[in-house]
C-alpha cells in the first residue's frame, strides 16, 4: 500500500477537512490505487530520454511591452457586490 489511511486523516486534518470513517476508507483505497498507477511510470527505462520541459519548442515566446489604458476604477468596482469607492469589500478573515 503506498498511503496509510492515517497519512489521509492527517492531510484532511490540515486542509481543515472532516471526513466520516468511511470516507477515509474510500479516499485510501482511491489515493492507493492512483500512487500505484503512477509508480508504473517509475518502471520505465527512461535513460535514452532527453530531458524536456515543454512539449513544443517555443523560445522566448513574448509580446513586447507597451503602455495602454487600464479599466476605469469606477466601472471595475461596479462588477462587484461590495465595494466602497477605492476597493471590493470582501469578509474578514484574518482575525
Amino acid at each position: 500500500m503506498k498511503i496509510t489511511k492515517e497519512e489521509v486523516e492527517h492531510v484532511a486534518k490540515l486542509a481543515r477537512l472532516e471526513l466520516r470513517p468511511e470516507e477515509v476508507e474510500k479516499i485510501t483505497a482511491q489515493l492507493d490505487t492512483i500512487l500505484s498507477y503512477a509508480a508504473k511510470l517509475d518502471e520505465l527505462d527512461t535513460s535514452g530520454v532527453a530531458v524536456t520541459t515543454h512539449t513544443q519548442i517555443i523560445s522566448n515566446a513574448f509580446r513586447e511591452d507597451e503602455v495602454r489604458g487600464s479599466l476605469d476604477r469606477q466601472k471595475a468596482l461596479a462588477n462587484g457586490p461590495r465595494q466602497n469607492d477605492e476597493a471590493f469589500v470582501v469578509p474578514r478573515i484574518i482575525t
